[in-house]
C-alpha cells in the first residue's frame, strides 16, 4: 500500500512539474504571426500558408525530426478559412491537439490524427460567422458610425476612434483567444476521449460541412440558361424544366462535374480557363 501510494504521489508531482507546451515565448510568437494570416491567401485553399505559419514555432518544439515536422505541417495546410480575428482560438487548439498526439505517440497510445483536421474543420465555420457578426457586422459598423459623424465635422477624433472601436475588442479577442483555445484544448481533449465522441464529432463536423457546401453552391453559382423552345404557338422555357426538377440543379450539375475534374487530376487553373470560355460561349450563342 505504502509504495503504491508514493507512486501515485510521484505521477501527481511529475503531471504537477510538466509544463506546458505554450509558455509566454511560444505564446509571443504564435500570437504574432497570427496577423499575417492572408498575407498568402489563394481562392484554392484560402488562408492555409497563413494558419500553418502560426503551427510552426509549436510544430519545431514539438517535432525536431524533420520528417516528424514536415508531416505535422502537412497536416495544417489543408483548406482553411475563417474570421482573422478569431483565428488564435482554432490555434490554441490545434497546438494542444498536436501535444496531445505527440504524447499518446511517445507512450505507444492510439490517437486519430485526422481528429486533429476535423476539429479545426469544425472549428472554423462557426467561429468564421461569430467572428464576421462581431467584428465586420458590430464593431466596424459602430466605429465608422462615430468616426464618420466626428470626421465630417473636420475633427482627427473621427479616425482615432474608429481605430480604437474596432481594434481594442479585436486585439483581446485575438490575444486571449490563444489562452483560451490551448487551455480549452486539452479540457476538451479530456472529456471528449472517454467512449466514441470524436467519432460522432468528426461525422457531426462533416455533415455540416456538406450543408454548407449545399448552401454555398445554391447561392454562389450562378448558372442558368435563356434557352426558349418554341412548341408551335407555345414556348417553354427550358431552365423552368429544370427548376421542376430540382431548384438549382445546373449550379449543382457544373459543381459536381468540376469536383470530378480535380479528383482526376485537373489543374484548378486550367479549370477556372474552362469556366470562363464556357460563360462567354455560351452567353455569345444564348444557351446560357
Amino acid at each position: 500500500m505504502t509504495e503504491n501510494s508514493n507512486m501515485a504521489n510521484n505521477d501527481k508531482n511529475n503531471s504537477k512539474d510538466e509544463k506546458p507546451l505554450l509558455d509566454k515565448q511560444l505564446f509571443k510568437e504564435t500570437f504574432w504571426r497570427s496577423f499575417p494570416l492572408q498575407a498568402c491567401f489563394c481562392y484554392e485553399r484560402m488562408q492555409n500558408v497563413g494558419f500553418a505559419y502560426q503551427m510552426i514555432p509549436a510544430l519545431k518544439r514539438l517535432y525536431p525530426n524533420k520528417e516528424e515536422a514536415s508531416e505535422a505541417l502537412k497536416r495544417h495546410l489543408t483548406f482553411f478559412n475563417t474570421t482573422p480575428t478569431v483565428v488564435t482560438f482554432i490555434t490554441g487548439v490545434c497546438i494542444a491537439l498536436e501535444e496531445k498526439f505527440k504524447k499518446a505517440k511517445d507512450a505507444g497510445e492510439d490517437f486519430d490524427v485526422d481528429s486533429i483536421n476535423g476539429v479545426k474543420t469544425a472549428l472554423m465555420g462557426p467561429l468564421a460567422g461569430i467572428g464576421d457578426s462581431l467584428f465586420w457586422g458590430t464593431f466596424r459598423v459602430i466605429g465608422a458610425g462615430i468616426g464618420t459623424s466626428l470626421a465630417l465635422k473636420g475633427s482627427i477624433l473621427g479616425a482615432i476612434l474608429f481605430f480604437l472601436i474596432y481594434n481594442i475588442p479585436h486585439l483581446f479577442v485575438r490575444y486571449e483567444g490563444l489562452k483560451m483555445g490551448y487551455q480549452g484544448g486539452i479540457n476538451f481533449l479530456a472529456s471528449m476521449s472517454e467512449g466514441s465522441i470524436f467519432a460522432t464529432f468528426t461525422e457531426a463536423a462533416n455533415i455540416l460541412g456538406l450543408v454548407v457546401v449545399g448552401s454555398m453552391i445554391a447561392s454562389m453559382v450562378n448558372f442558368k440558361t435563356p434557352l426558349v423552345l418554341a412548341i408551335g404557338q407555345a414556348k417553354v422555357e427550358i431552365q423552368s424544366i429544370f427548376d421542376g426538377i430540382l431548384p438549382g440543379i445546373l449550379p449543382l450539375g457544373l459543381t459536381l462535374i468540376i469536383y470530378i475534374l480535380i479528383k482526376r487530376g485537373a489543374k484548378t487553373t486550367t479549370l477556372l480557363w474552362f469556366i470562363i470560355l464556357l460563360s462567354i460561349l455560351g452567353s455569345v450563342v444564348g444557351v446560357v
